[in-house]
Order: C-alpha cells, then structure tokens, then sequence
C-alpha cells in the first residue's frame, strides 16, 4: 500500500532497525562481559541462580580457610611433638652412660647436666609449638574444632598433655646421683615416648580426615563453577559471529529505510505532478 499519510515501509524498515540495534547492544554485552546473564535484566530467575551458587563459592571458602588452620596447627603440633621424641633419643644416650656403674661421679654429673639441658629443651619445643594462638601440647589446651563444611560439620583437632610424663622425666633426671638414679630415670623415656607416639597417630588420623576434606571442597567449588558458567557464561566465538551477522543486518535496514524514503519522495513528486 502507498500513502503520504503513513510511511508503512520506512516505518518497518525502523522496527527493523531497532531489533536489530537491541540485539546488537545485547551481543556486545556478552562479548565485552564474557557472561550470557551478566545481571538481573538479561535473565532474572537464572542470575537469581546463579548468586545463590555463588554464595556458596563464599561459604566453601570460608570452609577451606577453616581447615587450612586446622592442618597448620596439627602439622606445628606434630612437628613439636617428633621433636620431642629426638630429644628423647638423644636423652636414652645420655642416662645410659649416667646409669654406668663405672662412670665417676664428675663423669655422671656431666651426664645428668647435658639430660637436664634436653628435658628444658622439650619444655621450650612444647611451648613454642603454637599456631594462630592456638597450642594444643600445653596442660591447659583443649581440643579445637574447625569448620568443615558450610553446614556446620567440625572436625575436632585433640589435645594432648605430656606434662605429667615429662614433669616425672625431669625429675628423675634432677635426682640422679648414682648409677641407679640414673637407670631410674632412663626408665621414664618410654612412657613419654609411647604417649607422644600414640598422639602422632591420633593427628595424623585428623590430618587426613581435613586433608580429604579439602579436596572434597576444592572438587565441590569446580563443581560448581562448571555449573554456573553452563548457565551465565556466554559463547565468544559464537557471538562475535552473530555480531558481524547483524552488522551486516542493520546496513541492510538502513539500506531498506534509505529506499521506503526515496519512494516516499517519488509519490511526493507524483502528488506535486498531478497539482501542476
């Protein structure tokens, strides 16, 4: 239909345009974000998704740090208790030689001085083996429990008292006078050493319970991250092609106006023909 009323073609021809030009818009979005839904305008239900997952990125996060000072403070205690079993070693040498019934009294003294200097030694490791403010070797210690999941699970981290066997070690060691003072005291290594070795046992068996959670959680955070980018992540190769297609799209429209004018201007000169 012609009319110089209603341009109905360079009418159409805009509506083109302009589909052309949103699509467009929401294209180069998608390139210039890299997300399909960047924000709540694009796709609300799914970016309403997408933030709840996201939220859980947070949590899990929060769990992973959690678990990361748990591993740190039992691999310190660990560390301060194997030391304590070196120094324990180290004492066996110097109380068999104390307990020598042929070693002379100036000989033992030295023997029992060099012990004494190691049970100090095992104090100050114990002491020292502290992480976050946290020492679980001490007499006051309690067992300390970490986040392990977003639900509110706790992995309990023990604590672990060698203070009456090494209190008894110790003074053994200050009492030694003779050579069988001294195999007295020898005789104390064995029930602190058989405690620090079971305790070891007892972290490692929390260390790996918090080692494979933290795996778990970094598997679950892939997870889910996989998971969001299905739904919001957009396809570059292909919208870099959609968006030399509207490209050529919109020349088009302009092509079509450019046209529905012209003929426009020709049923004008027709109309101004027939008047003359």
């Amino acid at each position: 239909m012609n009319s110089i009323n209603t341009h109905y073609n360079a009418m159409s021809a805009i509506a083109a345009l302009r589909v052309t030009d949103a699509q467009i818009d929401a294209t180069s979005k998608q390139l210039e974000t890299g997300f399909r839904v960047a924000d709540s305008f694009d796709d609300a239900s799914v970016f309403a998704v997408a933030q709840g997952i996201r939220t859980n990125f947070r949590a899990n996060a929060a769990v992973q740090s959690s678990l990361q000072q748990g591993i740190g403070l039992v691999d310190v205690t660990v560390a301060a208790i194997n030391g304590v079993l070196q120094l324990a070693d180290n004492l066996r040498s110097s109380l068999i030689k104390a307990s020598d019934g042929s070693a002379s009294d100036t000989q033992r003294g030295i023997y029992r001085s060099d012990s004494q200097l190691l049970a100090e030694q095992m104090t100050s490791m114990v002491s020292q083996a502290s992480f976050h403010g946290r020492n679980q070797l001490l007499a006051s210690s309690a067992p300390a429990a970490f986040v392990a999941d977003f639900s509110g699970s706790m992995i309990t981290v023990p604590a672990f008292d060698m203070t009456a066997e090494h209190d008894a070690l110790s003074g053994a060691i200050d009492s030694i006078t003779d050579a069988i003072t001294a195999t007295d005291a020898y005789n104390l290594i064995d029930p602190l050493t058989t405690a620090a070795t079971a305790a070891i046992a007892d972290f490692a068996v929390v260390r790996r319970q918090m080692s494979l959670q933290v795996q778990f959680v970094d598997s679950l955070v892939d997870a889910m991250k996989l998971g969001v980018g299905a739904l919001v992540d957009s396809d570059i190769s292909a919208n870099d092609a959609l968006l030399a297609s509207l490209a050529v799209q919109k020349q088009l429209s302009v092509v079509s106006l450019s046209l529905a004018s012209n003929r426009q201007a020709t049923l004008l000169q027709l109309y101004r023909g027939q008047a003359g």
